[in-house]
């Protein structure tokens, strides 16, 4: 389940260009707190979004199928570009980030997916956190719920 809704999302906000038509968000991978640890990381292009998955608690209805609404949070990371201060020279780039976030929110809104085992649907923005103590690199936070409906399937 958590290999395809993870592909999948990327994949999704992989569609999300620029003029130019090519790929806003450069970097794609798991969270591992990345930001946290920024000098013992590899070097990574911004935008980028890492997708954490929260922990899920299943329902089995039978037949093998298991259901659970699952919250994927997305940390969206972007360069910091100078103040937002009013009469900034950087206002608008420094305000640029909450242009990304509002494309990738409404981008994701209904997201649904399905391969043979997993099925998803219903993706919806639940939570949002705005970062306002940062350095070099800004880290956003948006909280996403889907429904998961998963096959178990004997190996």
């Amino acid at each position: 389940m958590r290999k395809f809704l993870y592909l999948s999302i990327i994949e999704k906000l992989k569609q999300l260009t620029d003029p130019h038509g090519n790929p806003v968000i450069r970097t794609f991978d798991l969270w591992n707190e990345q930001v946290e640890f920024i000098e013992q990381e590899e070097a990574f292009d911004t935008p980028a979004v890492f997708i954490e998955f929260t922990p899920v608690k299943w329902n089995t209805l039978g037949g093998g199928v298991q259901r659970a609404e699952v919250t994927i949070r997305l940390h969206i990371i972007n360069g910091w570009d100078g103040s937002a201060r009013d009469g900034s020279l950087y206002q608008q780039q420094s305000l640029d980030r909450f242009d990304l976030l509002d494309r990738i929110d409404h981008h994701l809104f209904n997201f649904a997916g399905s391969n043979r085992q997993t099925d998803f649907n219903m993706f919806r923005r639940v939570g949002s956190s705005t970062n306002h103590n940062h350095e070099e690199l800004v880290e956003d936070i948006s909280d996403y719920t889907c429904m998961v409906m998963d096959a178990v399937r004997k190996e």
